[in-house]
């Protein structure tokens, strides 16, 4: 008999196991870790400096100083260390700094699968979310990027700071369309936007959202944005 679970890899007790406690804590720390998943990122390759207890990482290939050469396995933090366990096909998981489900292929992390066929393909939920921060001008192109290849859903935005200058109002968009998430917007701290598309836009090539003033320009002002989308994976 294996001295430790199929799954989840946990010790197991030995017949007539000294200091059983040992054992079974250990056994402990990898469930508590590992029962509904959370993966504080599947990109970062550096351990952090302060290994918290139970704390979960997708360590990259590319994994460096105490990940080195555990490229694709979960690292579980423990008593100062770390505990690596390998993910299984069909795997779940919740990845922090995306703030998207993923399910594993059996290779990687897909990010973001709502579903995954056994040839690799799925539907794909995607975000990216960030903070414009405006100045002086008409419009702002932000760091917030429509990948390529994506069904766009909508877009939200919510002020942060209010908006100052000589504008009446500000409108969330992209080139060409620079209202296509609205528009007469609230420059007021707290106004929000919800731009859901009637019809979901498909984006063939990666643009960003671009926020531009209404009547006017802006001097400053921050707004938090996010753009919501779905997207098709090919086969592996």
């Amino acid at each position: 008999m294996s001295g430790e679970t199929m799954r989840l890899q946990m010790p197991l007790l030995a017949p007539a196991q000294a200091q059983k406690h040992v054992t079974v804590n250990e056994a402990l720390m990898r469930l508590d870790g590992m029962v509904n998943l959370v993966l504080q990122s599947v990109s970062v390759a550096v351990p952090p400096e302060a290994v918290l207890d139970g704390q979960c990482w997708g360590v990259p290939i590319s994994g460096q100083g105490a990940w080195s050469g555990q490229g694709g396995r979960i690292a579980v933090g423990s008593n100062g260390g770390w505990v690596f366990l390998p993910p299984a096909p069909g795997m779940r998981a919740f990845v922090a700094d995306r703030g998207l489900q993923a399910i594993h292929d059996g290779t990687d992390w897909a990010v973001g699968a709502l579903s995954l066929g056994t040839g690799g393909s799925g539907l794909m939920a995607g975000m990216a979310e960030g903070e414009a921060t405006l100045g002086g001008g008409t419009s702002v192109a932000t760091d917030v990027f429509i990948p390529a290849g994506a069904l766009v859903i909508g877009a939200v935005g919510r002020v942060a700071t209010g908006l100052t200058g000589t504008l009446t109002g500000w409108r969330l968009g992209t080139t060409g369309a620079l209202n296509r998430f609205g528009q007469g917007l609230g420059m007021q701290e707290g106004s929000w936007a919800r731009g859901l598309l009637g019809s979901p836009m498909a984006y063939y090539q990666t643009e960003p959202l671009i926020v531009s003033a209404e009547g006017g320009t802006m001097t400053g002002g921050r707004i938090r944005l996010a753009v919501h989308w779905l997207e098709m994976r090919l086969p592996s």
